[in-house]
C-alpha cells in the first residue's frame, strides 16, 4: 500500500486509532494489507473480517506475530498492535481501498479498467494484463479476486509507480457492481456478456443484465465501454453509456464491430482467426483451448487499444499466453490420455462452450469423455439448465458422459433419456468414486474435459487426473 499516516488511515475509514506503545499518530505505515493473518509480512495491515466459519479476531494476535503493525477491528483485541476500531471491517477495507485510488490517480497517470460478465471475467483480466504489463507497471486481481474484499484487496495494491489497475467485478446480488466500482470509477469499462450464471441470486436474466450494466453507471463519465455487439443484453448498454457521454467501441463476430473476429478455426492446439479492426486485419493465434476464449481476446484487444496500446501489440502478447488461469481450460495429461481441467467454475454457456471445444478438438479417432458436475447459483433455472446439458452432451456425441454428485444428478438423467443409456452416461455420488471408475476405464485416445462449479469440487479430480497421465 502507499504511505500513509495511521491517522489519515483512521480518518478515512472513519475509526477509532489506538495506538501501540511505539506509535504515535504521525507513524507512516506502507505495508500490504491482507485479510488472512497467514499472508501478513513485516509492515503489514491486518483487516480482522468476521467469517461464516471463524472470526478474524481471534487472528490479530498471529497477524502480529507475523509483522503486522496495525489491525482495523471491530472490537478492541488484547494484542500490543495498533489497532482502529470501526463499525465493519469490510466497509473500512473498501472506505480504505477508494482513498489510496484517489491519491494515486491525482499525483500521476493512473488509469482503470474494470470487467464484467457472467462468463470470461478471470480470462479477460488476464489477457488485459498481460497485454499491459508488457509496456508499464500493472496491477491486477490474483485469481478471481472480484467482490466486496477480493476487489478492494487488489486496489491497495497500487503503488504510485502504477500505470494500469485492472479490476474484475463480480456480483450475487443487485448494487454489488455499482458499489465496487464505484470506488474506482474506472476509464473503460469492459462488459462480456450476460447469462444465467448467479441467476439464482437475481431473479432472472433481465436482472442480471441491470446489475451487469451498473458496471456502465459507475464508470468515468469521459470514458470508454467497450462492448459485446453479440449479446443483446450487453449492446443494449451502449445507449445508456452514450447517454453518460461516454465512447462506445463494440467487439464480436457482428458486422458492426469495431473489432471483429473472422475465419475462426478451432484445435487440440489452440484457436485461430483473423481479427479485423479500423487499422488492417491481424492474424491471431490463441494457445489457448476453446473457440469462447476468441471474445475474451477480442475484448482484451479492444480495451487495452482504448489505453493506446496498438493492435500488433495486443496480438503478440496474446499469443504468447498458453494458459487462461489455472483450472479453466487447463490442458493436463499426456499424448495419450489429454485432460482439461476448467472446473473452476460453470454456468449453461461456460459449459456449453466447454463441451463443444471438447468435440472440436477431438478426432474421429479419439474417444471423448466429459466429466461433469452441477452448475450453482441457477436458483429456479437449475433443474432445466441441467436437462439442457445432457442433452447437448449426447447431441455432440460426446462418448462418454461421467456425471459426479447429488446436485448434477438430472443431468445423468437427462443423458439417458436423449439415448445415452447403454453405459455411455454413468453417474457417481462423489469424486472419489468417480475418479476410482476413470482411472481404469481411460485408455490411450481420451479426450477428457472436467467441467463443474466450484462448489462441486471437481478441481482436484482434474489435477488428480492429470497427474495420473503425466
Amino acid at each position: 500500500m502507499i504511505a500513509l499516516r495511521l491517522a489519515e488511515i483512521a480518518h478515512c475509514v472513519g475509526g477509532e486509532l489506538v495506538l501501540a506503545a511505539d506509535h504515535t499518530r504521525e507513524t507512516v505505515v506502507d505495508g500490504p494489507v491482507e485479510t488472512d493473518s497467514r499472508e501478513i509480512v513485516s509492515g503489514g495491515i491486518f483487516v480482522a473480517k468476521p467469517g461464516e466459519e471463524t472470526d478474524g479476531h481471534r487472528f490479530v494476535g498471529a497477524a502480529y506475530s507475523n509483522g503486522a503493525v496495525l489491525a482495523l477491528v471491530e472490537r478492541r483485541v488484547d494484542t500490543p498492535v495498533s489497532q482502529i476500531i470501526v463499525p465493519d471491517a469490510v466497509a473500512a477495507l473498501a472506505a480504505l481501498a477508494r482513498e489510496v485510488v484517489a491519491r494515486v490517480r491525482a499525483a500521476g497517470t493512473l488509469r482503470i479498467v474494470g470487467i464484467t460478465g457472467s462468463n470470461g471475467k478471470t480470462s479477460t483480466k488476464n489477457f488485459i494484463a498481460r497485454i499491459l504489463s508488457a509496456s508499464a507497471e500493472t496491477v491486477a486481481p490474483i485469481a478471481s479476486y472480484n467482490n466486496e474484499v477480493g476487489a478492494p484487496h487488489t486496489m491497495l495494491r497500487i503503488t504510485h509507480d502504477t500505470q494500469f489497475l485492472v479490476c474484475e467485478f463480480g456480483a450475487s446480488a443487485a448494487g454489488e457492481i455499482a458499489f465496487l466500482a464505484g470506488l474506482v470509477e474506472p476509464d473503460v469499462v469492459v462488459e462480456l456478456m450476460v447469462g444465467l450464471a448467479h441467476a439464482g441470486g437475481f431473479g432472472s436474466i433481465e436482472a442480471t443484465a441491470r446489475a451487469k450494466a451498473e458496471l456502465i453507471t459507475a464508470a468515468s463519465a469521459s470514458g470508454v465501454a467497450v462492448l459485446n455487439v453479440d449479446d443483446p443484453r450487453v449492446w443494449a448498454m451502449r445507449e445508456q453509456a452514450q447517454a453518460r457521454g461516454m465512447t462506445v467501441i463494440g467487439f464480436g463476430q457482428g458486422e458492426n464491430a469495431h473489432v471483429r473476429a473472422a475465419e475462426i478455426e478451432v484445435s487440440a492446439s489452440g484457436t485461430t482467426c483473423n481479427v479485423h479492426t479500423d487499422d488492417g486485419v491481424y492474424a491471431l493465434r490463441l494457445r489457448v483451448l476453446g473457440a469462447h476464449h476468441v471474445y475474451n481476446a477480442l475484448a482484451a484487444i479492444t480495451a487495452t487499444a482504448a489505453l493506446g496500446v496498438s493492435y500488433a501489440d495486443a496480438v503478440t502478447v496474446l499469443e504468447t499466453i498458453d494458459i487462461a488461469e489455472r483450472w479453466r481450460m487447463q490442458p493436463l495429461g499426456n499424448d495419450d490420455v489429454r485432460i482439461i481441467n476448467d472446473a473452476y467454475n460453470a454456468s449453461p454457456d461456460s459449459m456449453a462452450a466447454a463441451l463443444r471445444t471438447l468435440a472440436q478438438i477431438s478426432s474421429s479417432t479419439e474417444r471423448t469423455v466429459a466429466v461433469l458436475g452441477a452448475m450453482s447459483e441457477l436458483g429456479e433455472n437449475a433443474g432445466e439448465e441441467h436437462d439442457r446439458i445432457g442433452l447437448l452432451a449426447v447431441r455432440l456425441n460426446i462418448k462418454r458422459i461421467v456425471v459426479v454428485g447429488s446436485d448434477a444428478r438430472r443431468l445423468f438423467l437427462s443423458a439417458i433419456g436423449e439415448g445415452s443409456w447403454d453405459g455411455e452416461a454413468v453417474f457417481f455420488p462423489d469424486a472419489e468414486e468417480a475418479f476410482t471408475y476413470l482411472r481404469s476405464e481411460l485408455r490411450a485416445g481420451d479426450r477428457v474435459l472436467v467441467k463443474s462449479s466450484n462448489s462441486a469440487g471437481l478441481r482436484m479430480l482434474g489435477d488428480r487426473l492429470g497427474e495420473l497421465f503425466t
